[in-house]
Formats: C-alpha cells, structure tokens, sequence
C-alpha cells in the first residue's frame, strides 16, 4: 500500500426518521420503502473515527449527526483503502448504486 493510499469510502446506516426531512426525501424520488437509508463519504481517517466525528459533531453532516446509526461495512470495505482520487469517484459511484437498488441515499 502507497502512503496515499489511505483513503476510505465509507456508508452509514441512517434512522428511518431521516425521512421526514423533505430534503432528503426530494433527493431520493425512487426510494423504496423498506429499504435503508443511508449516507456514503469519503475520508482520509479510519471509517469508525470518521463516525465518531459525526456523531461529535466535528465536521458533521447534519444528517448523519441527528439520525446516524452505524456504519455498514459490508457495503464498502471491499473497496478500501484507496488513493484520493479512487475514493472521490468510489464515493460517487457507491452512491448512485445504492440509489438505483432502492436505498434512500445522502452523499456529501
């Protein structure tokens, strides 16, 4: 592993309460009930100290800091860890997969 290869995509479980917020529900016109909702990002840190971060509420996403459950390392440990630009485009990539399967999807 090169030094720059230190970059991790990563996935959250969020509470299915997150869809009462309209801007999260515009954004996933096709979800599918039942399915999990979810944020996906992109860190140079170690996924669960990324989480901790959130859940701090140091350079949180919003969503993630009110209705963040836990991360769901099946869907994305395959991919770590990765150099900055193929988490970039992972990150992205994950994202419009999970949505095209259904799951309510933020991405940062």
């Amino acid at each position: 592993m090169r030094r720059r290869d230190h970059y991790h995509v990563y996935v959250i479980e969020l509470s299915k309460d997150v869809l009462y917020e309209g801007r999260f529900r515009k954004c996933n016109p096709d979800y599918v009930a039942g399915k999990p909702c979810v944020y996906v990002g992109m860190t140079g840190l170690d996924p669960d100290i990324r989480f901790d971060k959130h859940k701090a509420g140091i350079q949180s996403n919003r969503y993630v800091k009110l209705f963040g459950l836990r991360l769901l390392p099946d869907l994305y440990e395959v991919y770590n860890p990765l150099p900055y630009d193929g988490a970039r485009d992972m990150e992205v990539e994950l994202a419009i997969g999970l949505r095209e399967a259904g799951y309510g999807v933020w991405q940062a």
